[in-house]
């Protein structure tokens, strides 16, 4: 199997983790695709905090909390991470003004352009936020959602 390597928001990578989520089959299909996540330094704090409120929402059991932390963690040895560098910084600070988008999601974008030296040639970026979908649609990424 070809590796191929695209952008990943955390929407997309929930539900590789959690199949309570919903859409396991479309993250699974992308994943077979774009087998080689690249991630911004913040994913990881948002797919705990997104685990852990499916949780105290009652959507998910201790259990099934905790195959998803251990489902997330084999992902991170995968995963390539955006560090957030000067680089990033800037393009954050312009994003929600351009994109229309708030600070998480900027981050998300910025790590995106960041990743590509802000040149995204229609790379892929899988995304099930159709806010951030659209934002980096119009960034020129070829997006990858539901």
């Amino acid at each position: 199997m070809k590796t191929e390597i695209a952008f990943w928001d955390t929407s997309a990578l929930i539900p590789l983790c959690c199949t309570k989520a919903g859409l396991t089959s479309r993250s699974t299909t992308l994943f077979r695709l774009f087998n080689k996540p690249v991630i911004w330094w913040g994913t990881s704090a948002e797919v705990y905090s997104a685990l852990a409120r499916l949780h105290q929402e009652s959507q998910i059991s201790v259990r099934e909390l905790n195959t998803s932390i251990k489902r997330w963690e084999q992902f991170q040895i995968i995963v390539r991470e955006v560090n957030p560098t000067e680089m990033l910084k800037r393009l954050a600070k312009g994003i929600p003004v351009q994109y229309q988008l708030r600070s998480l999601d900027a981050f998300q974008l910025a790590a995106a352009l960041a990743w590509c030296q802000e040149r995204p040639r229609r790379r892929p970026f899988v995304c099930f936020d159709s806010k951030l979908a659209e934002a980096a649609d119009q960034a020129g990424f070829t997006v990858h959602t539901l």
